[in-house]
């Protein structure tokens, strides 16, 4: 069996992820300060060489991807963020104005996926990283998902992921430890790359 590498990257900042709405489908672009973040991420990752980098199909995910010079990519649709449905665009404050214990971890997702679906996709990423045959492998994705991504690659409940705090323009790296699998680094942000 590989064990390979997998450093998971967050895009950059656009205008929803600044002002917190939930952005699953909406194709936003970065922000100029998102654009620069994507610039400083490629500097923290100079001089590693990805066998292969996979990608969300979101905008936000591929321009960040392009601007870090993680170049070519693979679309991978399973890396796409957390579908919301209906709470799309809102802020947790307006969704739980409606659903008071809401959290995107326990629902509930009117018209989205469900914390099972997403787990679904996330071990097809896993196992996809895992039977390629790759030493190093770089997934260009959203927040919640790779939270989510995380928490499976331990063997985890998708509801982990609630402890995972993770920030735009971000760089985590889950590995292995004597045939385990475990988060060696989570959450780092680039060299002068704000944070939220």
């Amino acid at each position: 069996m590989c064990e390979p590498v997998l450093t998971v990257i967050r895009h950059g900042e656009t205008e929803w992820s600044r002002s917190g709405q939930h952005t699953g489908r909406t194709d936003l672009d970065l922000t100029e300060a998102g654009q620069a973040q994507a610039k400083r991420l490629g500097q923290a990752l100079a001089g590693i060489r990805f066998d292969v980098v996979l990608c969300s199909p979101r905008l936000r995910a591929q321009r960040t991807a392009e601007l870090a010079g993680l170049v070519p990519f693979t679309v991978y649709d399973d890396l796409a963020e957390w579908d919301y449905g209906e709470l799309e665009g809102l802020t947790t404050a307006e969704i739980q104005a409606q659903y008071p214990d809401w959290s995107i971890w326990n629902g509930p997702w009117p018209g989205g996926e469900t914390a099972t679906q997403v787990a679904a996709r996330a071990d097809r990423v896993i196992d996809r990283a895992v039977e390629g045959g790759w030493a190093r492998v770089a997934v260009v994705g959203h927040g919640h998902m790779s939270r989510v991504l995380a928490a499976r690659w331990v063997g985890a409940q998708v509801a982990v992921g609630q402890w995972l705090d993770l920030d735009t323009a971000s760089l985590s790296e889950l590995g292995w430890s004597r045939n385990l699998r475990v988060l060696r680094q989570w959450n780092v942000t680039a060299p002068d790359v704000e944070r939220e």
